[in-house]
């Protein structure tokens, strides 16, 4: 994993907005059409050489396939382990807001929202485990691996990665309706996902998990204290350490965030109450929430933290839940607050979350997407003057 040794580096957290016809595609394949397997294949190898040559023009040193072929950062999984089954539900997604302390707080804004956090959309379908669970993707992953590395050929980037999902967010959004209890169903998967995890490492490409719901679960559960969450999330860390038994920290970055909520996320988790558990996952780089207006204070706390030598910072410096686009020279302060807390090498500038973690997300416009990394670009630059 590289750091910024000659000057801050740059990247993303993973998702980006789909180009036009990839969409098309994965629209109707969610929807249940038939599609031309060659030529989606074909459409998925051009979007990702797309997505990664424009995040090259825009100035992004540490790139991934932007998710291109994926449905959503969490969903795409459904395709790659055997044992979920789609069960009937009268109410939204257990990943949404409802009934969270948010919900609870601003009962009338929720309502009102259809978007991803909100509970005024329509009932949706649940998911659950029906039978054993098995990775069976291998075909899929090889699919990303070969596509992302075909992309990168004479594109001048710093290094790649592919995201992948985390145990704890496949358990909380596909219930448990086979194992004998919830610990023996968390542990299968996260074996079936050490075999994702292990393939993208083999190939040579930083691995990226993603873990929105480690911090999530707090707001989700307004019944637990901090502490009964704090708990909840050791556990969490503890089976992903398992699920990446024998693959070298350096080659891991570990992403968390509160999830897609637009919302007024005053009862986020403080980064203060679950930094130690994070720090525990057995990652080279972290990567976390800190550029909106309710995690752009918590620098300081890296003053105080002792982050292991070995480790990299990668905070988000623009963030996915605004469409304010950040003036550069603000992301080079943020960037410069960092490097004196835990030194410029040890600091690679990022996003709060992904800009299209589901494919169909109409939060941020792709063009603001895009305007945003070049104010990352551009804010990076700006600390590299100031630091180097």
């Amino acid at each position: 994993m590289q750091r910024s040794t000659e000057r801050i580096l740059t990247t993303h957290t993973g998702s980006l907005p789909r180009p036009a016809q990839m969409l098309a595609l994965i629209r109707e394949r969610s929807a249940g059409g038939e599609l031309d397997e060659a030529g989606f294949a074909e459409e998925v190898a051009h979007a990702v050489g797309e997505v990664v040559a424009e995040q090259a023009r825009h100035g992004v040193d540490i790139v991934d396939d932007g998710e291109a072929a994926k449905p959503s950062f969490l969903s795409y999984i459904r395709e790659r382990i055997d044992g979920f089954e789609q069960v009937p539900s009268t109410t939204p997604s257990a990943t949404g807001f409802r009934g969270s302390r948010e919900h609870l707080s601003f009962p009338e804004f929720y309502a009102a929202s259809t978007g991803p956090g909100g509970t005024g959309g329509a009932a949706q379908a649940a998911w659950a485990c029906t039978g054993p669970v098995s990775y069976k993707g291998q075909q899929l992953v090889a699919r990303d691996i070969e596509n992302l590395k075909a992309a990168l050929v004479g594109v001048e980037v710093v290094e790649a990665f592919l995201p992948a999902i985390s145990p704890s967010n496949v358990f909380s959004s596909h219930r448990n309706a086979y194992y004998a209890d919830d610990d023996e169903y968390l542990e299968a998967i996260a074996l079936a996902l050490h075999e994702e995890y292990q393939a993208i490492v083999d190939a040579g490409l930083l691995l990226q998990v993603d873990d929105p719901q480690l911090v999530t679960y707090y707001v989700q559960h307004p019944e637990l204290s901090v502490e009964d969450c704090r708990a909840w999330a050791a556990r969490q860390v503890e089976v992903l350490n398992h699920a990446l038994a024998g693959i070298a920290p350096d080659r891991v970055r570990y992403h968390t965030c509160y999830s897609i909520n637009m919302g007024p996320r005053v009862h986020d988790m403080e980064l203060k109450d679950v930094v130690d558990v994070i720090l525990k996952v057995n990652a080279g780089a972290y990567s976390f929430e800190a550029a909106n207006p309710r995690h752009d204070h918590e620098w300081k706390l890296w003053e105080s933290v002792e982050l292991p030598e070995d480790k990299v910072l990668i905070p988000g410096v623009i963030t996915h839940s605004s469409v304010l686009v950040e003036h550069p020279e603000l992301v080079a302060q943020r960037l410069i607050r960092y490097a004196g807390a835990v030194g410029r090498e040890r600091v690679i500038g990022g996003s709060d979350c992904g800009f299209a973690t589901s494919a169909a997300s109409t939060e941020i416009h792709p063009s603001i997407a895009w305007a945003k990394l070049d104010a990352l670009a551009e804010g990076a630059r700006l600390a590299t003057s100031a630091l180097f």
